[in-house]
């Protein structure tokens, strides 16, 4: 961090002052650099740089916050927003960050304000009946939180690749490997230790602050910053991870539309079988896997044969493991960072097979639209919709085996291409909700994590007049609404 001297005098007074708070400076980053010293940091310091190139996408590391700020304690968060709420808080102030994975600029970063990087907040405690983990808001679940919960046969609800951060994720609702039988990550939040805009500490769970409990599974960074998770542990040993891999013909596409259809047939339900449907095209080339996970030590599960069946494989990854592994694996699937990327999602009832076969075909029209942006990769995931519990704000059904998510990205090289590219991905999309509609199973509802900028997913969760009296009830000036612009607001 950079620090002028106190025995600087005269005329080089000015100049110190300018080098130690550059012209992109808020003054909340003076107040936090007064009020929290050695925790600030400034363009050009290595903390700062690390930072900004730890974020997913090229969308979020271009932003330049004027200060990274790294509280170590509720007590720092606290304070942070006292002082962001001291004054004017009708322009963007801050931002909040933990994992970064978010694909569009300003989610998790800011441009001139103070971007406060919540991963020191990593602290993990087990409760003594082993019911409970307590889980820093600013953790990344491959990092500490699940080699923690290994050493006794446990896990949580968590994040499937490396690198993801606990905050955002559960708060946003978390898809995860325990979601047929447990349901979003934020099902299983006990409750939440959260600063609200007035730098108040609570303690929000079924019993104490309810309201804010139920708003905060699913409602993002609308209500305050929650700087622990105390979440529901659950038994679990060895479980089976990893992929089938499969070169792209018409007549994998139609096998693999009936094998899926089938798996999500209520009455071919398994509660711990998760899975996770990729059509990827890249450098010219088609290549389909399908990702499957079982929470026993069964190497072939009988709910996954007719996949295991299928003809055309080319790979098969599918091991024996812990979560740590299963977890790190499956990033080997995934880029580790992106130049740019763009997303958009939508859900709907389990289709017939000649409905999936119908999205595929208009994905792969779509891909010839887009083959000549340099370094694409184009992606149609598809995977169940958590069973949930209806204990969060998501709005979904509880109980509902057969609901399904789609998410279609775009990873890419350059800048120039990105309304072309976002173009091309709502051309898409909105032709699956066509199709989707016309055979009378579309759900409106848009999964956050996934969702695009230009979507609103907590519009579509069907309460929003509950989560704005939340809002102003616990933040009556707005703060989290006008000062943090990032992510998805209640009031918009």
């Amino acid at each position: 961090m950079v620090r002028s001297s106190l025995q600087v005098i005269g005329c080089l007074l000015p100049l110190a002052i300018a080098f130690r708070f550059p012209s992109n400076q808020s003054s909340l980053c003076h107040q936090a650099d007064s009020r929290f010293p050695g925790q600030v940091y400034y363009a050009g310091s290595s903390a700062y740089t690390s930072s900004q190139l730890d974020y997913y996408t090229g969308e979020e590391r271009e932003l330049n916050p004027g200060c990274i700020f790294t509280p170590t304690n509720t007590a720092d968060v606290s304070a942070f927003v006292k002082l962001a709420a001291s004054g004017d808080i009708s322009t963007p102030k801050f931002a909040f960050r933990c994992g970064g994975h978010s694909f569009f600029a300003g989610a998790a970063n800011i441009d001139k304000g103070v971007t406060v990087d919540l991963r020191s907040l990593n602290s993990f405690e087990l409760s003594a009946d082993q019911k409970t983990a307590s889980v820093g808001g600013g953790s990344i679940w491959s990092n500490t939180v699940y080699t923690s919960l290994e050493e006794h046969n446990l896990t949580v609800a968590g994040g499937r690749i490396p690198g993801v951060g606990v905050g955002g994720f559960v708060t946003g609702g978390g898809l995860n490997y325990l979601g047929r039988r447990d349901g979003f990550s934020c099902d299983n939040v006990y409750g939440y230790e959260v600063v609200l805009a007035s730098g108040k500490v609570v303690y929000a769970s079924a019993t104490s602050h309810r309201d804010l409990w139920l708003a905060l599974k699913g409602g993002s960074n609308n209500f305050g910053i929650v700087t622990r998770f105390d979440l529901a542990t659950h038994p679990q040993g060895l479980l089976l991870g990893g992929a089938l891999v499969f070169n792209v013909t018409q007549k994998v596409l139609e096998d693999h539309a009936t094998a899926f259809s089938n798996y999500m047939d209520p009455k071919n339900f398994d509660p711990i079988a998760e899975m996770e449907f990729n059509l990827v095209y890249h450098a010219g080339s088609w290549v389909l896997s399908d990702a499957l996970y079982y929470l026993n030590p069964e190497p072939t599960p009988a709910v996954y044969k007719e996949f295991l069946d299928l003809p055309g494989q080319v790979a098969n990854t599918l091991i024996v493991a812990n979560m740590t592994t299963v977890v790190t694996n499956s990033g080997v699937l995934v880029p580790s960072t992106v130049s740019r990327a763009t997303q958009m999602n939508y859900s709907f009832k389990n289709a017939n097979p000649a409905v999936y076969s119908q999205l595929f075909t208009t994905f792969q029209r779509a891909a010839d639209d887009l083959s000549k942006v340099e370094g694409l990769v184009f992606d149609f995931l598809m995977q169940p919709i958590p069973v949930t519990n209806g204990t969060n704000s998501l709005g979904l059904e509880p109980n509902v085996k057969d609901l399904v998510l789609v998410d279609i990205g775009a990873a890419y090289n350059n800048a120039a291409d990105d309304a072309f590219v976002q173009a091309a991905v709502q051309k898409i999309f909105d032709q699956h909700v066509d199709i989707l509609k016309k055979a009378g199973i579309f759900l409106d509802w848009t999964y956050l994590n996934y969702a695009g900028s230009n979507q609103d997913p907590i519009g579509t969760y069907g309460d929003l007049a509950t989560l704005r009296r939340v809002s102003k009830k616990y933040d009556p000036k707005g703060l989290f609404q006008t000062a943090i612009p990032g992510a998805f607001k209640v009031f918009k």
